[in-house]
């Protein structure tokens, strides 16, 4: 799953570099996305663990592309990784999550 992000100045540090957080945001809204697309009906996800590591950025009034792949379809959880660039191409960040499968209430 690909998908872009414009990188706001409200999304970004007072050096005009995307904030660490936005970065995350965006990788746990696509895993999550992912993982709801994988869902039995009345299953609902959320987020257990996330790992993110920072390598380069991404400046302000640029965009940057995630791509989004599962590592793991389970019938509990899910493990989902996304690769975020700059408009450059240049890798930015790498985030890592698993999400839980959760059965509706009864």
């Amino acid at each position: 799953m690909l998908a872009e992000l414009d990188v706001r100045p409200n999304l970004c540090t007072t050096g005009g570099i995307l904030h660490g957080g936005a970065y995350m945001a965006f990788a746990d809204t696509l895993g999550a996305v992912g993982t709801f697309m994988n869902l039995g009906p009345g299953q609902r996800t959320t987020t257990t663990d996330s790992s993110t590591k920072f390598i380069s950025g991404a400046r302000e009034h640029s965009k940057v592309i995630g791509e989004c792949v599962a590592l793991h379809r389970g019938r509990t959880t899910q493990v989902w990784q996304t690769c975020i660039k700059n408009a450059d191409g240049k890798l930015c960040a790498v985030i890592t999550q698993t999400q839980l499968t959760l059965e509706a209430a009864k």
